[in-house]
């Protein structure tokens, strides 16, 4: 409707300017053709803006023709339009949604998750967006991420969400919005469970049982290091029986009296030894070695 009054104001404005002619008195009639083109270029210049449809970064068009909407989407920049044509932005930047949820765990106790998601139009299914849900896809996306953890978080125990699960919770939560939400027309960034309240006193009861498991963990650890201490002496007490076991074996008279030979040898050869007396096991004469002298005297 609007391009039509426009370009009905700019041949009325063509019309009147073109009969202005036969208005007597050169005044007048400057001033009502000064009016009528002031009037038409405003008309044309509207005109031509209906026909000139300019889609805005970070956003897709969606074309709609008298109820009929097209499935192509317009990418941004300037673009030829029909100028009935009405064109719809839908925004393509990400968009971060908080929300605090109510839930149950597995023994039916109650939680609450504070959690986020991350995700946007996809650009090829804005125009799918505006036909099923519209403009506003806003609650329909939370109703779905309220109800998706909500199940999520009926399948384990309130210890487990609160401590060693939350991790493999935001991943069941990430992969059941991905399969979700793209057939509504939405790309699931990352789904995020951020904090995890409840009842002080269950929270005081799941922390006094962690602290008791990582106390018998910690003294598990404790044993396991003693049990390989204890183990490691026996191998070294077991290897050192073996090795006296062994020379015990190797030791006769006759190496016996060579190894104090060489010993008394080492000592005599010493800068501080005077005198060596030697004395056999069966009473023989003594060896007296004198190192000053360089000789021995039996």
């Amino acid at each position: 409707m609007g391009f039509i009054f426009t370009l009905l104001t700019s041949l009325i404005a063509i019309l009147v300017y073109l009969n202005s002619g036969r208005i007597s008195g050169d005044r007048t009639r400057l001033a009502i053709r000064t009016v009528t083109v002031l009037i038409g270029s405003i008309a044309v210049v509207a005109s031509i803006l209906r026909v000139l449809v300019i889609v805005p970064p970070g956003n897709v068009g969606v074309v709609n023709v008298f109820g009929q909407v097209s499935d192509n989407t317009l990418s941004p920049g300037i673009h030829v339009m029909n100028p009935f044509a009405k064109v719809l932005n839908f925004s393509t930047r990400l968009k971060d949604v908080k929300e605090n949820v109510d839930a149950t765990s597995q023994e039916g106790l109650s939680l609450n998750l504070d959690v986020s998601l991350q995700y946007k139009i996809d650009p090829q299914k804005a125009a799918t967006v505006y036909k099923t849900i519209g403009t506003d896809e806003t609650q329909l996306v939370i109703s779905r991420f309220r109800s998706t953890i909500r199940a999520i978080a009926a399948n384990y125990p309130a210890s487990a969400v609160y401590s060693t699960k939350r991790q493999e919770i935001a991943q069941q939560l990430d992969q059941q919005l991905t399969q979700q939400l793209p057939a509504l027309g939405f790309v699931v960034e990352e789904a995020l469970l951020r904090n995890v309240k409840m009842p002080d006193t269950l929270q005081a009861a799941i922390q006094e049982k962690l602290k008791a498991e990582q106390q018998n963990q910690q003294m598990k650890f404790v044993l396991e290091k003693e049990r390989q201490e204890a183990e490691r002496k026996r191998i070294e007490a077991r290897g050192v029986a073996d090795s006296q076991k062994i020379i015990s074996a190797g030791l006769s008279n006759a190496v016996l009296q060579l190894r104090a030979i060489e010993a008394t040898e080492k000592i005599a050869q010493s800068p501080n030894s005077k005198i060596v007396v030697i004395g056999s096991e069966k009473g023989g004469v003594p060896i007296l070695i004198q190192p000053d002298a360089g000789n021995a005297k039996p």
